[in-house]
């Protein structure tokens, strides 16, 4: 009652005052934006103070576009107030910080380091980062979990009243009706925050990246210090550059080279080792002013079957081909829509293609929030051009992650305006050809050495 009662009130207050300022505006033409300025920032208080998975599923929601709920020109706001529950949250006292580290490294922190800085680098929902040395010299980054968030987040995720009212936030924003899923989308909110709360398995995955891309041109994977890493400390090599707040403000061409590697990097590994990072979070990556970007937290990386991956890329393949016949038959036989579907051929192939302008459209392509928010309604809103291929779509369990995989990518790339040849890595990911770009063929360049290296191993 005390976490659900003060966002069901906000959201049936925001659901009244969006009826009243729509009608208003229609009738009148009276300008909306002090109701959505004031409303971004009654959802973001509220989300901070609220901690646990209300606060993770606002900062989800801060880097992406709300598509259908909110038009184009509010986007910014409601991204503007939320990024503040990435990076304001109350960092928990040095004591408290102290009990934690010390009960799960089992000795006391000057035994485990040379150094300790007890005020954080960074204060999220779930835990904070400080800066210490190791003894052999080492700067490492100790992530360290906040006592208790476990069980509150886990208590959050079972109170289906309270998931059922944040939703309420989309619908009470928009005029249209929208239909959610809220056991879907509470699912897919829980196994993404439970396997953020066990350090250890994040531990093993960033272990595993750091190997598949260790010496690589332009990503990098910090490492991880196992020895001094519990369920609930992590400890590993610190990473320094610019923060994402610094790098929207460089240059054109550094942008470009960071939204390409970041790009590379997640659709590389999956389309090589089909497994990827499904949170493409903007606090998650340090850039770098050789055009390289440090990737971290690895809490949440989803696995794949290679024929998954195959069967969704031959696919895209084919919608970027302009095969109509085969798109259709390809996601029949994939199980994304029935063969007895009330849907049309073209409309099967029209939802896969359309939204894929960067690699069709005139190249070079920009990719602006716009025309993500343009993405990300044609592709997943029961209103939009593409409305009736998506309200027959039939997901298969597997691939439910890669919406999020898919919107995070580009609403981040966006935030960069990205202007790059895309048709050209379109080319290359999904017909095998040679790269273009300088950063595609250092990338290949890597490859190759690669694996000439392992064959004489």
């Amino acid at each position: 009652m005390r976490r659900t009662v003060p966002l069901a009130t906000l959201t049936a207050r925001t659901a009244g005052e969006a009826v009243v300022v729509g009608l208003r505006s229609k009738l009148t033409g009276a300008d909306s934006t002090e109701f959505h300025v004031r409303t971004a920032e009654r959802y973001a208080e509220l989300l901070g103070s609220s901690k646990g998975a209300l606060m993770k599923a606002g900062q989800m929601l801060s880097f992406v576009s709300l598509g259908p709920a909110v038009g184009d020109e509010f986007q910014t706001t409601y991204q503007a107030a939320l990024t503040r529950l990435r990076n304001d949250a109350p960092p928990m006292a040095p004591e408290l910080a102290r009990e934690v580290l010390e009960a799960e490294l089992g000795r006391a922190a000057e035994e485990a380091f040379a150094e300790f800085d007890w005020e954080p680098l960074a204060a999220a929902s779930i835990g904070q980062v400080h800066r210490a040395r190791l003894r052999d010299g080492r700067a490492v980054a100790v992530k360290v979990q906040y006592p208790g968030v476990g069980a509150a987040i886990e208590a959050d995720l079972k109170n289906t009243e309270l998931l059922a009212t944040f939703l309420g936030l989309l619908r009470g924003l928009s005029p249209r009706k929208l239909n959610i899923d809220i056991a879907a989308v509470a699912d897919e909110l829980g196994e993404r925050i439970n396997e953020e709360l066990d350090y250890r398995r994040e531990a093993a995955n960033q272990t595993e990246f750091a190997e598949i891309f260790a010496g690589h041109p332009f990503i990098h994977i910090p490492a991880v210090v196992g020895e001094l890493s519990t369920g609930r400390v992590l400890t590993q090599e610190l990473v320094e550059g610019m923060p994402w707040s610094e790098a929207l403000a460089a240059d054109q061409a550094l942008r470009n080279s960071w939204a390409e590697a970041i790009y590379r990097f997640l659709f590389g590994s999956y389309k090589r080792h089909s497994l990827f990072n499904a949170d493409p979070h903007p606090g998650n990556y340090v850039f770098h002013d050789d055009g390289s970007v440090s990737c971290l937290d690895f809490g949440c990386v989803k696995r794949l079957e290679p024929g998954e991956v195959e069967s969704l890329d031959t696919i895209v393949r084919e919608a970027l081909r302009g095969d109509v016949e085969e798109t259709w038959r390809l996601s029949v036989e994939g199980g994304f829509f029935a063969p007895s579907a009330k849907l049309t051929r073209q409309e099967v192939f029209d939802y896969w293609r359309a939204p894929l302008e960067m690699y069709w459209g005139e190249q070079p392509f920009t990719i602006t929030p716009e025309y993500v928010a343009r993405l990300i309604t044609s592709r997943y809103s029961p209103t939009g051009t593409s409305a009736n291929a998506f309200q027959h779509m039939s997901t298969p369990p597997t691939y439910a992650i890669m919406s999020r995989l898919d919107v995070g990518v580009w609403s981040l790339i966006a935030e960069l305006r990205a202007t790059i040849p895309w048709a050209t890595l379109g080319a290359e990911y999904f017909e095998r050809a040679e790269p273009v770009t300088d950063v595609g063929k250092a990338e290949r360049a890597y490859r190759e050495k690669r694996a000439e290296v392992d064959s004489r191993a």
